[in-house]
């Protein structure tokens, strides 16, 4: 691989991990588990304002993490892919291993169960 094609890559990268570097971002995520969410939904359920939830959408969006899906007046936002949950979690028991298992935060990282999924309501 030429060192052009070798930095796009290392870049891209990047830009990836940075969008799943913000804590309100990774709580998106870990709800968009269990299936479609609306702006408003993943607000209620995250404690967050929805225009700030709507920036860190557009943020997931951009870097493709995540895309919508527009049913008449709402906006669901899913997950484009399980591999980025995959990726979180295997970060996460990294994490875990790094706290160890007789803290606290290590028990509690280890604790990641997918939340059942949820179907869209009509």
């Amino acid at each position: 691989m030429d060192r052009q094609t070798s930095n796009e890559l290392h870049e891209l990268h990047a830009r990836i991990c940075k969008a799943i570097a913000d804590p309100k971002r990774l709580l998106i995520i870990t709800e968009l588990r269990s299936g479609p969410m609306t702006v408003g939904e993943l607000a209620l359920s995250l404690d967050i304002s929805q225009s700030n939830t709507s920036q860190h959408l557009a943020v997931l969006r951009e870097r493709g993490v995540v895309t919508s899906t527009k049913d008449g007046l709402n906006a669901y936002y899913e997950l484009t892919s399980d591999k980025v949950v995959k990726a979180i979690d295997l970060l996460r028991e990294f994490m875990a291993d790094q706290l160890g298992q007789q803290t606290r935060l290590g028990r509690a990282a280890r604790k990641v169960t997918p939340a059942p999924a949820r179907k869209r309501s009509a």
